[in-house]
């Protein structure tokens, strides 16, 4: 099995955090897919605080004699996204992505070429900005032995000859437990903890401190199955922000999430957050 990208590093730690939490807006997300094998999904979010309503429709399609997969999204701040996806056909292990994005009243258009390769002990994604006054190039790529995970991440400005990212990353993944570690531009350092305590639990402990202005933050965050159809989501960070949610399966294709951030330091001064969403399947 191939180790993940850069961005995946961590990434169960991260669900635990984020997954099923949807402070301050109501959201509604509905996904189908067509005889044809076109898979649609629109959705929309209203921000309670704010009361700005935002929707999005994306389409995509895939070729799979071909490896193709074609995707389209729109949103109404009026941008069009459009995504080709070509994988395993120029060699194996080797998936190219062009994306491109226009937005038609300012017509302002970029485009980015993405790669990723993988192989048994190691993945590699290298992408570049399409822009004639001097692209900007990222690249990491994540080697793994046995247990062991370690990475680097780079970013590279060609118009002003610089390296504007510099991190690198170790990790140690076992069935039930994974730790990850990182240091970023040697200015922030940090980890996160996953633990998988028994099938039903999962907890997750994320720490990081940033030289520049001496600050350490802190979360730790939980997820308990009550059975295959709801789970509880809970966690707490330094700031004294606790977050709450429920999530439960109506029914097949029918989830409905609840969630709510309350602000420990303020309790009685209110300010707190909550959240609903609904997501739909056919």
């Amino acid at each position: 099995m191939s180790p993940p990208v850069y961005g995946d590093l961590g990434k169960s730690a991260k669900d635990v955090f984020g997954k099923g939490y949807h402070f301050g807006v109501l959201k509604l997300e509905c996904k189908s897919k067509t005889n044809t094998g076109v898979e649609i999904t629109a959705g929309g979010t209203n921000a309670l605080e704010s009361g700005k309503v935002a929707g999005n429709l994306e389409t995509k399609y895939k070729v799979k004699e071909h490896g193709l997969t074609f995707t389209e999204k729109w949103n109404t701040d009026n941008t069009l996204n459009t995504e080709v996806a070509l994988e395993d056909k120029v060699a194996k292990g080797l998936k190219l992505v062009l994306n491109t994005t226009f937005a038609p009243q300012t017509g302002k258009k970029s485009g980015v070429l993405k790669s990723t390769y993988k192989t048994d002990a190691l993945s590699v994604n290298l992408d570049s900005t399409l822009d004639l006054g001097g692209p900007v190039v990222n690249g990491a790529a994540v080697a793994s032995y046995k247990n062991w995970l370690v990475g680097y991440q780079m970013s590279f400005d060609t118009a002003k000859s610089k390296l504007t990212k510099n991190n690198f990353a170790v990790g140690f993944t076992t069935s039930d437990f994974i730790l990850h570690t990182y240091a970023n531009d040697g200015a922030e350092f940090g980890g996160s903890l996953f633990h998988k305590i028994n099938p039903d639990l999962e907890g997750a402990v994320d720490l990081a401190w940033s030289a520049g202005s001496n600050s350490t933050r802190f979360s730790i965050g939980c997820k308990y199955s009550l059975d295959k159809d709801a789970a509880l989501r809970a966690k707490v960070n330094n700031s004294s922000q606790i977050g709450l949610g429920y999530q439960q399966k109506v029914r097949d294709g029918i989830t409905l999430t609840l969630s709510s951030l309350i602000d420990g330091k303020n309790f009685n001064q209110g300010g707190h957050k909550v959240g609903l969403a609904m997501e739909l399947e056919a």
